[in-house]
This record gives structure tokens, sequence and C-alpha cells, in this order.
């Protein structure tokens, strides 16, 4: 009995899956058979029932039903921290979910947080064994009436940090964002001073980035001094990488921008702005260098991965009050109900809908501030010599003159 306690023990201690592999091998001579058999299905995930208390747990039981009785599901609570750690003024719902898919394969702690003035989710991804994790798409806070810059949500996730007791190994960009600011540099300066200058976390993003930084470090007449080698990581295509035990994987999903990268880690791909929840279907590729044919071709490769991958979006702009923001559906669920890239859907016929879609969206309201941001990997303008402010360049367009010229 002295064993089956320790067993026990270590349960609550290093968390339901990782000891569930412990307890079967710690206890596989000594414990009857019918006590082996319970403990292999705790590892599997199919010996624990939990209530459906969440809209995504209700949407997955309701939508995976019978179709994937087979399919081994995330187990997703809302961490007992979540409540106290963030202000009442800025309150960014997380989760945890446990990718069970495949047991015998180390699967990463997913923690993802919606921000909601811009729509974006952020993940930190962990490996259960080390509690080594990387942080994915990181926001920056910017008001455009008050043209402030605030760190609210990174601390936010700097709390959550230390609260799961995490070591960021990375800072993964999945490209250089139009929609939002990242605060990349902001937690690598202070992950170090936490973490100490030696386990500083590399900023990391597709080899692509510097075509986009040349093209808009010209337009907005940004020294070049201020976004080259700012990355410190540039992932080669289908490059492997390691978050602690965790194998993870560059993907390279041109279209949306021609840098993009996607992330899978285990039986998860961490997608950006390549496509988004089924509802919504896919992003805009009216950037520089943005092409239809090859989102569809980014889709198709996502979409061709086992079913039941799960695909954890960039971005989630629920109806007003219709389901909640949604950070992931899985492969098998894109196949059937994306409204862009469903089966059946042809590539002319999505090259179509998407290009005419495209022609009536105006600009993202932050691509200015987010473009001279993020093409310097999070740092901030210098401030001028004379008054110490810090500039954005915003072009405008003139109209009319009369043909007078200059004025």
């Amino acid at each position: 009995m002295a064993t089956s306690t320790n067993a026990l023990q270590i349960t609550s201690n290093l968390g339901w899956q990782v000891a569930a592999n412990r307890l079967v091998a710690t206890t596989a001579t000594l414990l009857p058979i019918s006590a082996r058999i319970i403990a292999s299905k705790y590892r599997a995930g199919t010996g624990q029932s939990r209530t459906l208390n969440t809209s995504r747990e209700r949407f997955v039981h309701q939508q995976r039903g019978a179709r994937n009785k087979q399919s081994r599901q995330a187990v997703i609570y809302s961490p007992q921290c979540s409540a106290n750690l963030f202000q009442p003024a800025r309150k960014l719902p997380s989760r945890s979910s446990y990718s069970t898919s495949a047991p015998s394969a180390p699967e990463p702690i997913i923690d993802d947080v919606f921000e909601k003035v811009t729509g974006t989710w952020q993940y930190l991804v962990s490996d259960p064994a080390t509690k080594t994790a990387v942080i994915i798409d990181p926001v920056l806070d910017y008001d455009p009436a008050t043209r402030s810059i605030s760190t609210t949500t990174a601390d936010a996730l700097l709390a959550l940090i230390k609260e799961k007791g995490y070591t960021i190994a990375w800072i993964l960009e999945t490209h250089a964002h139009a929609d939002h600011l990242t605060s990349a540099s902001y937690l690598q300066k202070r992950l170090a001073q936490e973490q100490g200058e030696e386990k500083k976390p590399s900023i990391g993003i597709g080899k692509r980035i510097g075509k986009v930084q040349s093209l808009f470090g010209q337009r907005y007449g940004i020294p070049e001094e201020e976004y080259t080698v700012v990355f410190d990581k540039l992932f080669e295509d289908d490059e492997v990488f390691t978050i602690g035990e965790l194998k993870a994987q560059a993907m390279h999903l041109p279209g949306h921008t021609p840098d993009h990268m996607g992330y899978k880690i285990g039986d998860n791909v961490f997608c950006g702005d390549s496509i988004f929840n089924a509802d919504i279907g896919t992003a805009r590729c009216d950037f520089p260098g943005g092409s239809a044919h090859q989102l569809y071709t980014s889709g198709r490769r996502l979409l061709s991965l086992p079913e039941h991958v799960k695909i954890w979006t960039g971005h989630d702009y629920p109806p007003e009050g219709g389901r909640a923001p949604l950070a992931f559906m899985t492969v098998a669920e894109h196949r059937e109900k994306n409204k862009h890239l469903r089966e059946g859907i042809r590539e002319d016929e999505f090259v179509a809908m998407r290009n005419e879609r495209d022609a009536s969206l105006g600009a993202p309201r932050l691509l200015h501030q987010s473009l001279q941001t993020n093409i310097r990997a999070g740092h901030l303008p210098r401030p001028t010599e004379k008054h110490g402010d810090r500039l954005f360049h915003v072009p405008v367009k003139v109209k009319g003159g009369g043909g007078v010229g200059e004025w």
C-alpha cells in the first residue's frame, strides 16, 4: 500500500497525464490486474469524467458525439487562478488544455488567453515534464484615441507564467501582424530579469521576415539599423526545434502574408492568421506579398493533417450576442464546416471569393502602428532627441489640389 499512496501523491503534484504514466510503471508488478486497467484508462484520458462547464466543452461534446468516439479529446478546465489574475478593468479569460490524442508521444499543456480589443488569441504552450514553455503571438496594448501604449495584457501573461511556474524558452511570432502590436521585446526583457540573462527567451519568426522588414522599413522611413537583426531566430521551412522534451516544427503557411509561419507542437498547430474558425473561414490576402492561391494551398495543407489534430487560430471575431470565442477546432470540424475551405470547395472558387471579399475590406485600424512596431520585433521607435517623443509615421493621400503642385 505504500507504493500506491506514493503514486497517488505524484498524481496530485505533477498532473494527471504525466503522473498516470508513472503510476502504471511503478505499480505494474504490485497492483492487481483490475487496478492496472483503471490506471491505463486514466492515462489514456478515458478514466475520468468531467462536467461540461464551458461553452467550448459543450460545443466539442455536441459536435463530436458519435462521430469521434474513437478519438481522444482534450480535457479543458478553467485554472483556479484565472479569476484573480486579471484586473476587472481588463479581465482576460484563460484556460488550460491537455492535448491527449497521442499518449505514446509527449503532448503539451496549452493555456489560451483571448485579447478582446483586437480579437487576438495568445498562447502559452508548455512541456509538462520540465515546465519549459513558449509564448505565441503576445499583444502590446495601443489606444489610438489617446495615442498611448500600455503593457496590461503582457503583464497578465507574465502573471500567468509565474502562477504556472513556467520557464519561457521562446517567444514565437507567426508573422508581422498588421492588426495589433507585439509585446515580444517587452516580454523578453522582463523574462530576462526574472529568469536570468542566461535563460533569456529567444524571439523567433519565419526566415522570410527580411523581405517584409525591408518593404515596410523603406515605406515608413525607418532607419535600417532599427529593424535588422532584431529577431534572434529565423526558422527554416519545416525546421524542428525543442520545447523542453517536446518537439516542435515550423510550418510555412503563406497566403495571408509571405512570411507567415505556423508551429506544430504535438497534435496541435498554431496557425496564426492563415485560417480562422469555421464560421469565419480564412484571413484576408490583400497585403503586399499576399496570395489567395497560396492561402488555399496552406489551408489544404492544414486540413490534410489527421482529423483529430487541433488548429489553434490567431484571431476570433464571434458575432455580437452569439457564441463565446473559440481558440481551436479540429481538422475534422474544419473539413466539414469551414465556410471557405470545407471539402468540395475548389481553388478557383476560393480565390474568386477571397479576392472579392478582400476588395471590400478597409485597412486594419492599427495598421501603421502595428507594422512599424512588429518589423522591429516589438521595439518601439527611438525617442526624438529634442522632446523624447516616440513617433509613428502615418501616410496620407492627397486628393484634389487644382493642379497647383506642391503647397
